[in-house]
């Protein structure tokens, strides 16, 4: 066996010295050829370094999207990412927030337009006549979550706003969209930003801890409203008084200028003209400032027809003296604190138009009151419809084992059906 090895050593020993002298005669042949091949073995392993680089930087670029996507971006058909709300984490934003909330104590517009990107007409005479009521904010807290961009936050401030006279501070929570303005400080924009901000803003609100917050608000405002009848009648006084106040400035300002034009204007004022304003009507459209729940009636203990979203627009149909607004919704009347809600326009109509609009509610009314010919039985939650089809707006949800007045049974598949007083529909596989 040692022999045999020793065979096979002195073998590859002399084919190696063959090839030796083989290369050596042919050296001029060889090496060109040798470095010909270690010039291709570098520009493969070259090659193979930059295609691996690419593939790393597309996949880090990748990573980014992702990022960002999840930093805040919303993406049609996805929802929102869930951050957890930050307690006064932004020095630079609670200082946006105090001054601009002293702004609105005392009065001062400047400041407050100077902060706040976006401040209509009325808004503006609103924020000056309720200042003369307001003493201060003396508690402030802001609460955020991040936005779309960089530097860009939602914040939901809650406040307790101290009135002249008043010993008990009243608490309130506004929703603002916070970002970097022209000169690198942060303000206010309340109102100018896109649809993609604005749904956003409203699904993030729409987020349990938002949510959270925000009934935690409303059930201690309600509950010192409840306590305290001195301070619900100061409360109910205060928006009416805003509201008298704001109306009579801006007919003010459409006044002539002198004595001698409204003698002008009065002498031109044909008696058929006068005759018009007698039954001329103001509509007023108001938006919610805040998520709220629309209710059936003016009461907590309503039952609930749906939650409005912020800056969601109704026709005000009347501003009661018990803090609620009656507004329509859906073709029928509903109810909202009037605390969440701000009037965006005023409308003067003819009394004429009122009427049909009354003459159509009425046939509407009157289409509500169909015999009922018996009941059905919800075996699947299902979804009530405005008209027979899966498009039509949703007037709520009933659960399994609730029952519905049956109207009438469809050959289309739908139930009509009367819910919570008006004709609507149901799929008639949801019922029996």
């Amino acid at each position: 066996m040692k022999h045999l090895d020793q065979s096979k050593m002195h073998e590859l020993k002399e084919k190696f010295m063959t090839g030796r002298d083989w290369v050596m005669d042919h050296s001029k042949i060889v090496m060109p050829l040798v470095l010909v091949v270690c010039v291709l073995l570098t520009i493969l392993i070259a090659l193979n370094a930059n295609q691996r680089e690419a593939l790393e930087k597309e996949a880090q670029q990748a990573a980014m999207a992702v990022a960002s996507e999840g930093s805040g971006a919303s993406v049609e058909g996805l929802e929102s990412p869930t951050f957890a709300l930050e307690e006064n984490a932004y020095p630079e934003i609670n200082n946006l927030v105090r001054t601009y909330y002293d702004a609105q104590a005392s009065g001062n517009i400047e400041t407050i337009t100077s902060l706040n990107s976006y401040l209509n007409e009325i808004e503006t005479i609103r924020v000056q006549e309720l200042s003369k009521y307001i003493e201060d904010y003396p508690v402030l807290t802001v609460y955020t979550k991040p936005g779309l961009s960089e530097n860009s936050h939602v914040a939901y401030v809650y406040s307790e706003v101290k009135f002249v006279d008043v010993d008990q501070t009243l608490p309130g929570m506004q929703t603002y969209y916070v970002s970097i303005g022209e000169d690198g400080n942060y303000v206010i924009n309340d109102g100018t930003y896109d649809d993609t901000i604005w749904n956003y803003i409203k699904e993030v609100t729409l987020q349990d801890d938002v949510v959270d917050l925000n009934n935690k608000v409303v059930v201690e405002y309600n509950d010192l409203l409840a306590g305290d009848e001195e301070l619900s009648e100061f409360i109910a006084y205060l928006k009416e008084k805003i509201n008298e106040e704001v109306g009579e400035i801006l007919a003010e300002a459409e006044q002539p200028e002198n004595n001698t034009d409204i003698e002008v204007a009065e002498a031109e004022q044909t008696e058929e003209e006068a005759v018009s304003e007698e039954v001329q009507n103001v509509i007023k459209t108001v938006k919610t400032t805040d998520v709220v729940n629309i209710r059936s009636s003016d009461s907590e203990e309503a039952d609930k027809l749906d939650k409005a979203q912020i800056g969601q627009e109704f026709t005000l149909l009347e501003e009661k003296g018990n803090g609620w607004s009656k507004v329509e919704y859906d073709g029928r009347e509903a109810y909202i604190k009037s605390d969440y809600l701000e009037v965006v326009s005023e409308e003067t109509v003819e009394a004429d138009e009122t009427q049909e609009t009354e003459e159509t509610e009425d046939t509407q009314t009157a289409s509500s009151n169909e015999t009922s010919t018996g009941t059905v039985r919800v075996i699947e939650s299902v979804r009530v419809r405005k008209s027979a089809s899966t498009d039509s707006d949703s007037l709520g949800t009933v659960y399994a084992g609730e029952k519905l007045d049956l109207l009438m049974k469809q050959a289309d598949g739908w139930c009509k059906v009367k819910y919570k007083g008006q004709t609507a529909y149901v799929k008639s596989e949801y019922v029996e």
